[in-house]
């Protein structure tokens, strides 16, 4: 541990935040992973000397007048914001910190995290509370930034600060001017101290945990490589290491039940498939259960054996389209035969996977969505109704720091909804019109069936028989849809009243669960 002459008191808010009911089926808006980057943060500037809190306001429900009182009881000199985009310009957090700032109770705030590393111009234009916005991987950073002020460096410039990698500031000549420098990455995630976790993370029912940080995959529509660092690519935890944070987590609580956030669990090649036979192989008298997010090319008969017989039970893959045309333009580096075997090979093993699948991209066709469909068809992926309503549904989420956001800019088909999202226009217009139909459709349901689906309450007697005629008249309605526009009857067949029918038929389903 690195003892400092001068220690400091260093908050760390995770704020509240907010659900769009229009976007309530939409995919996440920052990667699982990203859920850690605060109790990593902590872990580096505890390892520093400095005193740290995190306030959870998001997981803890807090409003802001209970995380202003919060903030003055403890009274931090450095307020640390993972800001977390959720589909709109969050005001009520810039308020917020505008208060803080105003009222002396922080005198330097820092953002991190996914969104802020591709917004930082728009937040520090936006938001004058805001001293610095920390890209990419935090900690080094941070911790960099913390050891510049505790030494007594001034905290606005022009200063020394400005030359720490990975910090943008505003200049020091009141033009505007934004100043930043690249970020340096965290390296072998074996340096790193082990995470912090508060009260509000051990309630969960799963124990997250990070094995790997970045991915070798190069994804149109994802922006985990260029969070990491366009070279940094994918860097995996030793087994070793994996296994010590386990079983220091077993031993403080006795959980049995880990989530791995990374967003590639398997390193890449012939490698990748070797550490994790040898990490399954340290697990396999331990007794735990676990789940994973991963690649389909990724999805080998031995290494999933392996995983199995070691605990993993369930396994999000991201398959993203039953189109060979739709993979190669979201720079998949899979194809429909690897996504076909990995179901295959999950299945024989015991594992229904979870898919990630996007039915609707940017420049989609009517045909290859009618591709997707057989696909989902063929391959069992229709029978569970909250499968059907995910896969049918999810189209192309544009965001900053992707490949697909800087083509679709360049080709003036993006319209700015906030300063993080764009929505795309689609190259054919019945993709774009059936999208809409199915989204208004598959958001109706997942508004009503919250309550049971996240676990809140159970579901009523004979809700699978419900489920399977709700299940049967989403499938019909999809493909009906999706036949007429092939038939050439156009996008406007789809208006307004034919939308509200299928939301009264969808609705008079439900009803009949008694919710």
């Amino acid at each position: 541990m690195l003892c400092l002459v001068f220690s400091m008191k260093i908050l760390l808010l995770e704020h509240p935040r907010s659900n769009r009911p229009e976007r309530c089926n939409d995919i996440a808006n920052t990667p699982l992973s990203s859920c850690l980057l605060t109790g990593y943060t902590a872990a580096m500037l505890l390892e520093e000397g400095h005193e740290v809190e995190i306030i959870e306001g998001f997981m803890d429900r807090l409003s802001y007048p209970e995380i202003r009182r919060m903030v003055y009881a403890f009274g931090p000199k450095i307020l640390g914001v993972h800001m977390v985009y959720h589909w709109e310009d969050d005001k009520r957090l810039a308020e917020f910190l505008s208060e803080m700032k105003k009222e002396g109770a922080a005198s330097f705030i820092a953002a991190y995290g996914f969104y802020p590393t591709f917004a930082f111009k728009e937040i520090l234009a936006g938001c004058e509370a805001v001293d610095a916005v920390l890209l990419g991987e935090p900690e080094l950073t941070f911790a960099s930034v913390a050891r510049s002020i505790a030494a007594g460096r001034p905290a606005h410039p022009p200063h020394k600060i400005n030359n720490i990698p990975g910090l943008a500031m505003r200049g020091g000549e009141g033009d505007g001017k934004i100043i930043s420098s690249p970020p340096e990455t965290a390296g072998n995630p074996d340096r790193l101290p082990f995470p912090v976790r508060t009260a509000a993370m051990w309630r969960l029912p799963e124990v997250n945990i990070l094995g790997s940080r970045g991915c070798y995959g190069r994804c149109a529509f994802c922006h985990i490589n260029s969070f990491f660092g366009g070279d940094s690519r994918w860097r995996g935890r030793s087994p070793e290491n994996i296994v010590m944070e386990i079983d220091a987590l077993i031993a403080e609580k006795g959980v049995r039940d880990f989530y791995f956030t990374d967003p590639n669990f398997f390193g890449p090649g012939a490698g990748g498939q070797r550490r994790a036979l040898r990490l399954a192989a340290m697990l396999k008298d331990r007794n735990i259960n676990f789940g994973i997010e991963t690649r389909a090319n990724d999805i080998k008969d031995k290494g999933i054996a392996a995983l199995a017989g070691a605990g993993l039970r369930h396994i999000l893959i991201g398959l993203e389209s039953g189109s060979d045309r739709s993979l190669l333009r979201m720079k998949k580096m899979t194809t429909v035969a690897d996504n076909e075997k990995a179901l295959e090979t999950l299945r024989r093993h015991g594992i229904e996977p979870n898919v990630g699948f996007i039915m609707f991209e940017p420049d989609s066709t009517l045909k290859d969505i009618k591709t997707n469909f057989q696909f989902l068809k063929r391959n069992r992926l229709l029978h569970a109704l909250p499968v059907t309503a995910n896969v049918l549904y999810h189209h192309q989420i544009i965001l900053k720091g992707t490949d697909a956001f800087r083509a679709l800019e360049k080709e003036g088909r993006l319209r700015m909804e906030t300063s993080h999202e764009g929505r795309p226009l689609f190259m054919e217009p019945g993709a774009g019109a059936l999208a809409a139909v199915i989204g208004r459709a598959a958001n109706l349901l997942f508004r009503r069936m919250d309550g049971i689906w996240s676990g809140g309450r159970p579901a009523p007697l004979g809700a699978q028989k419900t489920y399977a005629e709700i299940n049967e008249y989403l499938v019909g309605l999809f493909e009906d849809t999706l036949d007429r526009l092939l038939a050439g009857e156009g996008p406007g067949v789809l208006s307004e009243d034919f939308i509200a029918r299928a939301e009264e038929e969808l609705e008079a389903r439900i009803a009949k669960l008694g919710n």
